[in-house]
């Protein structure tokens, strides 16, 4: 019996020297994985100058909240707010439960409702291709709206859009709340807008892990569409704060051409191209790698200031009136 008794005081004493070895070791992995997140950061992110962040700091505050008993969820949300520090839209945690994010436009006016636009302009009435809603509204000013630049455009549906929109005195292109996608379909849709190559803009790399290391700024341009149906048109380009990523882009090479008029809000921002990294327990950490500038040099990151800023508020909603879109029409029949 005595020795039975020795057997389980060993046995006891070695499942608590696993369970502290294990605490310390799940200690060490937070520890881990939480340097190895902030370290790709660091080496890799794009705006540290730009947004007057002290990611030094960040680290030491951040770092001393790991406990040796957090949990996984709880180090994913520590590491979230950690990033949420760049206020940056392209920089997400990215885990099988969660995905951490920053969306700053859900705090300003949204300026855009789909149903009013769908039943007091186009009357129900309009035609979808390529995921663009358009149609000619009286006035014959012609619309398009392009809920997300992820749907592809192809070049044969945006032949029958323009030739369809061809006999528009003018046209409005409606990108509010479009929160991105690829910008190979934003050159697709630009190209029909451009009569010659034309420079849009300039994008800049890292070249080294310091804030600082960054290639000189190459420039982008946009062929014209060959042999494709080209709308050279006024044309009125409406945002809003939902506008962002490959949408901002869209409107500051559109704000760029001539005969183009910028309506709304200030768009979203957005102009680092995003890069995906992961870290050592297999979270995925996206965040913006290479800086766009627009043709005048000028950064996007912050947004494209509109030519014209216009806000829809509930008077107007309860007319039924899309101030953003009555201000374009007008500016389009007035021209």
């Amino acid at each position: 019996m005595r020795y039975i008794s020795v057997i389980v005081a060993v046995l006891v004493l070695a499942i608590l020297d696993v369970s502290c070895s294990d605490e310390s070791k799940d200690h060490n992995a937070a520890q881990e994985n939480f340097d190895a997140l902030w370290r790709i950061i660091d080496e890799h992110y794009c705006f540290f100058d730009h947004k007057d962040v002290n990611w030094d700091e960040v680290r030491q505050r951040y770092r001393s909240k790991i406990a040796p008993d957090m949990t996984s969820r709880e180090l994913f949300d520590l590491c979230g707010d950690m990033l949420k520090e760049l206020c940056d839209g392209h920089t997400n945690l990215i885990a099988a439960h969660d995905v951490s994010r920053y969306w700053i436009w859900e705090k300003y006016p949204k300026n855009y409702d789909d149903r009013l636009v769908d039943e007091h302009y186009l009357n129900f009435d309009y035609k979808r291709s390529s995921g663009i809603k358009y149609q000619i509204l009286q006035d014959n000013i012609g619309y398009m709206y392009y809920g997300s630049f992820s749907n592809g455009i192809g070049k044969g549906n945006l032949d029958i859009i323009f030739a369809y929109l061809a006999t528009a005195d003018g046209l409005i292109i409606d990108v509010r709340s479009n929160g991105g996608g690829l910008l190979t379909n934003v050159h697709t849709l630009v190209e029909r807008f451009v009569e010659e190559r034309t420079l849009v803009g300039y994008i800049s790399h890292k070249t080294g892990p310091g804030h600082n290391d960054f290639s000189e700024p190459y420039p982008y341009y946009i062929e014209p569409s060959a042999s494709h149906i080209h709308y050279l048109k006024p044309v009125v380009v409406l945002c809003n704060r939902g506008s962002f990523s490959a949408t901002n882009n869209f409107v500051s090479i559109m704000k760029s051409l001539p005969g183009v008029t910028v309506v709304g809000d200030v768009t979203g921002g957005g102009c680092g191209l995003p890069f995906t990294s992961e870290m050592p327990n297999g979270w995925n950490v996206r965040f913006s790698a290479s800086p766009i500038y627009d043709r005048d040099m000028n950064l996007t990151e912050f947004g494209v200031e509109p030519d014209i800023r216009v806000d829809q508020t509930d008077a107007d909603t309860q007319r039924h009136h899309d101030t953003l879109l009555d201000t374009a029409i007008t500016l389009l029949t007035t021209h």
